[in-house]
């Protein structure tokens, strides 16, 4: 979660958590526009002139899907979430729509994977909010 959508305060989060080498596609937000410094690549769809794909495919559509998926989920279902916890909501997101039915994973074998991921491990509630 951060506190602005200013360039000065997520360009620092993408370095830290994108490789330095990778394509990075936005859309043309002006916050990104010094990405192409910063990594291999930058490229962009232009929203405001209907561009929702570029020639050749590249496209924003997939996190744009995620990211509607998950602000409805958070609104709808939990409804209210406090920032030490929006991690953890994130990752249950991610986790299920990276193991959906369009990806080839069907319920149960969605529940298997879950299950083996918490093998051996026990969550206390005092260690769950650092």
């Amino acid at each position: 979660m951060v506190e602005d959508l200013k360039a000065q305060t997520l360009v620092p989060i993408l370095q830290e958590n994108i490789d330095h080498e990778a394509t990075v596609y936005t859309d043309e937000a002006g916050q990104y526009r010094s990405l192409g410094r910063v990594f291999g690549r930058h490229d962009f769809v232009t929203h405001s002139i209907d561009q929702w794909t570029k020639p050749g495919g590249d496209h924003t559509n997939t996190i744009e899907g995620y990211f509607s998926i998950f602000k409805r989920g958070m609104k709808g279902v939990y409804q209210h979430c406090s920032k030490c916890h929006l991690h953890r909501y994130a990752a249950e997101f991610e986790f299920r729509y990276n193991n959906r039915i369009g990806n080839g994973t069907d319920d149960a074998t969605r529940a298997a994977i879950a299950l083996r991921g918490v093998a051996g491990k026990r969550l206390m509630y005092e260690e769950s909010h650092s």
